[in-house]
Order: structure tokens, then sequence, then C-alpha cells
């Protein structure tokens, strides 16, 4: 049986990486590894995949950015070039990127069944690209593998057929824990000075916060008054580095005392700084699950979470545009001190690319 395994981003490649960590116990099936290059990321070296234990993308689509509509296009047209070609028995997707949906179209259309890993996730918020990616890649998906219970409820909600839906755990959380180890040794934190519980780690890019001016500059005093009471450690992202240029905003930040502002980390580097981390401030979604699988409090920046179990269950607080809230929340947190809380999620066990497999094993044999 041959699988071909869709990546478009680096994330991608992270969730990926789980069920390339356990394809030898299931000898029944061969991995293709695909890369959109939906994403440049000076990061993704020869390191990074050896890092990850992933082999050397049997296709690289080189397709690029682009608006939406583009790179989905073009996505598509050529993974039809190389399934018309290499047809597989199955394409499974990760995730919400416009790879995921533009390879499940594809394989859809072409009558090869597709498996849609993180499916069910919802925000409820059609003004972000990924919401309209979700819904549309689970609509044509014939196996919806599930994080947590709201996907369950969700897809439920939108009829898709019971015995397609398979509660299964989180390959991010798989790869994070059997990488745990390696990045603690990096001592990341130690190159600024800093030791584990001494600084927050933040990361932001989302276009809500980082293209209106007006928000950004609030986000920016909220940064300033955070850092009067605790480091900072902010790897900024291309876009952000751009908006805050355009702005004037990246001297004010390069101003702040306690402000390290760095380049993009390796995959390696960011775990070592969130397990590290006496708190993590973000707009991801994937440090909202990172942060509550190694228990260190999450101030999410969105008015919205496609992943609610973070709050329920794990260590995440949405602060939207509550800055009274986010005041009280970094001030209890820096009064409880630094230890880590202590979370058990449901399937966040490191065994979730076990479970996908062997029910692809047994249903496609």
């Amino acid at each position: 049986m041959i699988i071909d395994v869709i990546a478009g981003a680096r994330p991608n490649f992270m969730k990926v990486a789980a069920l390339f960590a356990v394809a030898d116990q299931f000898p029944n099936i061969e991995l293709r590894l695909i890369h959109t290059g939906q994403h440049y990321d000076a990061n993704m070296s020869d390191v990074f995949f050896s890092d990850l234990g992933l082999p050397k993308p049997i296709r690289h689509l080189d397709v690029g950015s682009g608006s939406h509509a583009i790179q989905t296009a073009e996505v598509m047209t050529r993974y039809e070039q190389w399934v018309m070609e290499n047809r597989p028995d199955l394409t499974l997707v990760v995730g919400d990127v416009n790879s995921t949906v533009a390879c499940a179209i594809v394989a859809s259309k072409l009558h090869i069944p597709v498996a849609h890993v993180e499916a069910g996730l919802r925000s409820f918020d059609r003004a972000m690209p990924e919401e309209i990616n979700r819904v549309l890649t689970d609509s044509i998906s014939d196996f919806l593998f599930v994080t947590e219970p709201s996907g369950m409820i969700n897809l439920a909600r939108e009829g898709r057929p019971a015995e397609a839906i398979h509660m299964v755990g989180h390959v991010m959380i798989d790869t994070l824990l059997r990488m745990r180890e390696k990045a603690a040794e990096l001592l990341v934190y130690q190159r600024y000075g800093k030791h584990p519980g001494e600084y927050a780690f933040m990361t932001m890019h989302r276009p809500s916060n980082v293209d209106d001016p007006t928000q950004l500059g609030t986000i920016i005093d909220q940064l300033a008054w955070l850092s009067q009471r605790i480091a900072i450690i902010f790897p900024v992202h291309p876009r952000t580095r751009n908006r805050l240029n355009e702005t004037g905003l990246m001297s004010r930040l390069e101003a702040l005392d306690n402000m390290y502002l760095i380049d993009p980390v390796g995959y390696l580097e960011a775990v070592c700084l969130v397990d590290s981390a006496r708190m993590v401030v973000t707009d991801s979604g994937g440090l909202q699950e990172e942060s509550s699988a190694l228990g260190v409090p999450c101030l999410t920046l969105r008015d919205s979470t496609e992943r609610p179990i973070t709050i329920t269950e794990g260590t995440n607080t949405l602060i939207a545009d509550d800055w009274d809230l986010f005041r009280q929340r970094v001030t209890a947190i820096l009064d409880e001190g630094s230890e880590h809380a202590t979370t058990a999620i449901p399937y966040w066990d490191g065994r979730a690319g076990e479970r996908i497999l062997r029910i692809l094993s047994e249903q496609l044999a």
C-alpha cells in the first residue's frame, strides 16, 4: 500500500514525522513524502530532516509563495501531474494550509482515498483562511483523524459518517515528546544569559495581529509592559518584521532592555525555548498545543481558538483584546512560580502516529 504524505509548511513536517517514526511497524505500508514547497524556510536544512527522522522527500513540487488562489492552483496542478504518473493508494494530508486542501481535492477527484490528520478542528471564524481549508478538506476526506473531542462533535454536526471519524490523538505531540530530551540539551536560553523560568517566549504572525497598525501598536504597548516584569525572547517572523519596520514599531521594541529580538529558530531550538519558558505569548495554533503538553502557561492573542481542549484541559488562556485579563494572567503566572503544570490530555500520549497507520493498514488492506 502506497501512501503519499503531503507536507507544505514547516509545522507539517513535525506532524508527519510521527508517522515515519513508526512506519517500520507496518511493513505493508510505503510512505512517500511529498514536499509541496508552499513555504520557504531557511531552517529546513538537511539537519532539520535528519533531526526529525524524515527521509528526503520523494518529490518536491517547488510551489513557493503567492496569493491563496495562485498557491492552491499551483499545488493542485503539480500534484496532479505527480499522481497521474505515480498513483498512490491513499493521499494523507495534515493540518490546514493551502497544500492540505489542494492535494485533498486532487486526490478526491481522481478517486483516491483521502486521510486528514487533525480533522474536525474549528475556530468558527471564516475570516481565517485556515478555517476554510479545514472545512473543505474534512468534507471530502474518507479518513478523519481527530486530536480532541471537539473534533468529533464538529464532524458529527457537519454530517460526516461516524465510521470515518477516528480519535487518535495528536501527531505533533508525538514528535514533541520524542524530541523533548534532545531539544533540552541545546540550552538555547543560555545564549541570552537566561535560566529556565526567567523569560517569556513570544511568537506572532497572524494577519489579524500584524497587518492592522492600530492592533499591532496595542500589542507592542503590552509587550513593553510585560518586558518590565520578565525578559522576552521573541523570534520575529518575516511577515511580522516587515510590518514592524513599515510602522516604525521595530525601533520601539529594539529600545526595550529586556527584549531579545531574534531570527526564527529551528524546531529543536523552539522546543527548548518553550519548554524552559515561564510563559508563552503567541497567536500560533501549534504553540497552544505544545505549551499545554509541556505544562507551560500560554496566553493566546486571538479572538477564537480551534483547539478548545488547550483551554479546558491544558494551560491556555484566550486573551482576545482583553488586556486587563492579559495583565492579570501575567501577574498570576509570575506569582505562581516556575514549576510546570501537570496536564494529561486524553490520547496525547505519543502514540497517535501508530494509531493512524494501524487503522489505515487494517482498513485498506
